[in-house]
């Protein structure tokens, strides 16, 4: 009986695709998220905190449906979704027996579709690959070409019937992939770039699918327009692309909405604080489309909306992650702030240096603040603290450098960090004055990532900030005050991001080829916060007389040391003023 009913089933939906849209006119409602990074749950796990999460994006979604007809929706995700807070660290890589949370809470709001991401990637196969599996909603990325038979990895696109209409959505994933994750966590893979391919991609599949209404979605950043930046080409879609009515970018967390001839560019920002809000009226006339027209804008998350039923059926899985979440792990001798690495050497930094070089062979560590301002207070450290003092899913890779490539990497990190200065009174830190993408408001922050702020542990080295660019990193001698040479090799201890590429230190700064960096790596280690967890079930606590021990980690400074320390102060009260 029921193989019966699924053939009829099945006959009725080619008698409805047979048939074309009746005369009207029909308005659609496409709403996005993009970078959720794991926030699946309104609640934070400590303090009885709430945030932006899946769960208020349930709220807005199932009102809309509500309002309007679900038919009359369109959801979708652009990616960056398995990585970033507790919920998705456990079940990626704690509980792997169950099935993933995020591929039952995605199912349960009813997605349409869902883009992969280069951090969902970064997860690697086991993880990426069980989502795929178990995860009814298309999981899209059609740049992501497999090299045993150059068929896309994932599912290329999804096309929606509604009121007899053909809605497509495509999607793609960040061609800059290979430059920032190790081959391990691809393998089998190689990722176009969107231009011309996306072109190509939509005029192919259109085609075959006679599509309506069509929707590209891709894991890219906004960029600039101009060609430029292969991990930022939404603007250089929203400029170029034909026969496609919307734009759903991602990746650079920057929301924006940009109308041009008809097409329009949707950022939603990160971490469900906003939801993007398109609309495309279509009229029919003799069953043939006539017209269209698109607008969109952000539509800002209120967190007290939440989804009480989603809330209920996800909260077993709550439980189980702030169990493990409060597990005590250790404790912190005194307070971590990542603001101090700005300034020279500083806790949160030896801290993960002394992990890095606790990783044989490693003689050298390479190291940046991982987040602006993160702050981890002196006391019982639980599991969730180390998401703070570590918050990506690296690995730790031990590379082979010859000495003149370490001082040109440092090189490379210091001229993203510091300006050349004559006087105290000028700029030290590459800062700017300008509003807060978030927000509209002015304020100070850095013109490149902080996270790209390296600095390096089992040297002594100087940062001369009257120097120029090129010039300004003296170094000494290793931490044990052997010699230094140029000439020699020594074994580096760096993330998989950097190893691979990331933020240009390798292949810019030291003139290494990252594609093929593993003929250079000497040992791989696991996620680096994993061996954050080890080193403290090793130490049972975090000391920064034992973390910062010149012995191991070795010192650095900006020098002159007068000098530079006014010009410091300066800008870091306007980095972090104080409240009044």
């Amino acid at each position: 009986m029921k193989r019966f009913i699924l053939a009829l089933s099945g006959i009725a939906a080619m008698l409805v695709s047979c048939c074309g849209p009746k005369d009207g006119e029909y308005t659609f409602r496409l709403l996005t998220t993009n970078d959720v990074h794991g926030r699946y749950y309104d609640s934070l796990y400590v303090d009885g905190r709430t945030n932006n999460s899946l769960m208020n994006v349930s709220w807005y979604v199932d009102s809309l449906r509500k309002a309007e007809g679900k038919e009359n929706v369109i959801l979708l995700d652009a990616g960056d979704c398995l990585q970033g807070d507790n919920a998705a660290y456990y079940f990626n890589y704690v509980d792997t027996a169950s099935p993933h949370l995020y591929a039952r809470m995605v199912d349960h709001i009813g997605y349409d579709a869902v883009i992969v991401g280069n951090h969902d990637i970064e997860t690697g196969h086991p993880v990426y690959d069980r989502i795929d599996a178990q995860m009814k909603t298309p999981f899209l990325a059609a740049n992501a070409i497999r090299t045993d038979n150059g068929k896309p990895y994932f599912q290329e696109y999804v096309t929606l019937r509604r009121h007899g209409l053909n809605i497509t959505i495509i999607g793609f994933t960040n061609p800059n992939i290979k430059n920032w994750l190790s081959p391990l966590l691809w393998e089998g893979m190689e990722f176009k770039s969107l231009l011309p391919f996306a072109q190509e991609t939509v005029d192919r599949i259109t085609a075959k699918e006679k599509s309506d209404v069509v929707i590209v979605a891709t894991h890219s950043g906004t960029g600039k327009g101009d060609g430029s930046q292969l991990e930022s080409q939404g603007l250089d879609l929203l400029n170029s692309l034909e026969g496609v009515d919307f734009v759903v970018c991602a990746h650079d967390h920057r929301p924006v909405v940009i109308d041009r001839d008809g097409i329009v560019l949707i950022n939603a920002g990160s971490h469900c604080r906003n939801l993007g809000f398109g609309t495309v009226t279509v009229k029919v006339e003799n069953g043939k489309v006539v017209s269209k027209s698109v607008s969109a804008g952000l539509l800002p998350v209120d967190k007290s909306k939440v989804d009480e039923k989603m809330r209920s059926v996800f909260r077993p899985e709550y439980e189980e992650v702030k169990d493990f979440t409060l597990k005590e792990v250790g404790e912190l001798k005194s307070d971590l702030r990542t603001r101090d690495a700005y300034r020279g050497m500083s806790d949160y930094v030896n801290l993960v240096h002394a992990v890095g070089l606790g990783c044989k062979p490693a003689q050298i560590s390479f190291a940046a603040p991982l987040s602006f301002n993160g702050f981890v207070k002196a006391g019982t450290l639980v599991y969730n603290d180390l998401f703070t003092i570590y918050p990506y899913e690296n690995q730790l890779f031990v590379v082979k450098m010859r000495g003149a490539e370490i001082k040109d990497y440092l090189e490379y990190s210091y001229d993203m960090w510091v300006n050349t200065i004559d006087s105290a009174d000028d700029r030290l830190l590459k800062i700017v004055n300008e509003p807060d993408p978030r927000t509209g408001q002015k304020r100070w922050s850095f013109v490149g990532r902080s996270y790209n702020f390296d600095s390096a542990a089992g040297l002594h080295y100087v940062v001369d900030v009257t120097r120029p660019a090129g010039e300004r990193v003296m170094i000494a001698s290793l931490a044990d005050g052997s010699p230094f040479s140029m000439d020699a090799e020594y074994n580096v201890a760096m993330t998989s991001y950097r190893a691979s590429g990331g933020g240009g230190h390798m292949r810019k700064g030291a003139g290494i080829d990252t594609d093929k960096i593993d003929d250079r790596v000497v040992e791989y280690y696991p996620e680096i916060r994993e061996l954050l967890y080890q080193y403290l079930q090793e130490h049972k606590s975090i000391d920064p007389a034992i973390v910062g021990d010149p012995s191991l980690v070795g010192h650095w400074e900006f020098v002159p040391a007068e000098l530079a320390s006014k010009a410091m102060d300066r800008d870091m009260d306007l980095l972090f003023p104080k409240r009044r």
